[in-house]
């Protein structure tokens, strides 16, 4: 039986955590509304945008390709770095897509934009982190990078999604799916795996920081 979960309000994006040390960006999470609305992004210089949702998508194409023609869907470039990890909302996510989750949002942090015409947007600005509500997938991907990558301030997994209910005006009758508790095990177990990867080497270094 499905539990009925009135609804509750919130804004289209939320700011979940600024100037994050070693990336010196300011995070946010939204839903669909949010990430489609680009007068808001650039409202709030957020350039790089990342969606979780697989049963989403949204166009963002404003200058068509030179190989468009109308028996296609439009495909071109965007206002802004658009990447996408496809996670469900429930069970049925591989623990590695989770990790994977994680290191894309570092990776569009870091990833060096070439200076050709060909890439539109080379600034670097803020990230907005999304899926359909901003309630449960995006909240997992940002809990595991505030954990990962501020472990002073979110020693645990539970204390950076507890922050992101607060900055995200999650009420306390929906948080018993937000996020969703399998994705919540899921990204403990994408921690453990992310443990396991630095103490055999495979540590932040791999990321260019000089930002």
């Amino acid at each position: 039986m499905t539990t009925h979960v009135p609804h509750y309000p919130r804004p289209p994006i939320s700011l979940i955590e600024s100037n994050i040390p070693n990336w010196n960006v300011d995070i946010y999470i939204g839903g669909s509304t949010g990430a489609a609305d680009i007068s808001l992004l650039h409202e709030h210089n957020i350039t790089t945008v990342i969606n979780c949702a697989v049963n989403l998508d949204i166009d963002l194409v404003e200058q068509l390709d030179s190989q468009y023609n109308e028996q296609l869907s439009p495909f071109g470039a965007g206002p802004i770095r658009y990447y996408k990890i496809g996670l469900i909302d429930g069970p049925g996510n591989p623990e590695s897509m989770v990790l994977a989750g994680y290191h894309l949002m570092c990776s569009s942090l870091s990833q060096q934009i070439p200076d050709k015409p060909s890439y539109k947007v080379r600034d670097k600005g803020n990230i907005l982190v999304h899926c359909r509500g901003g309630r449960s997938r995006s909240v997992t991907i940002v809990a595991i990078f505030l954990h990962l990558e501020w472990p002073e301030k979110f020693p645990t997994l539970d204390a950076a999604i507890a922050h992101i209910r607060d900055k995200r005006q999650l009420h306390p009758d929906e948080w018993f799916e937000t996020p969703k508790p399998m994705l919540i095990e899921l990204a403990q177990r994408a921690i453990n795996m992310e443990t396991l990867l630095r103490q055999a080497g495979y540590g932040q270094d791999k990321y260019n920081l000089n930002l």
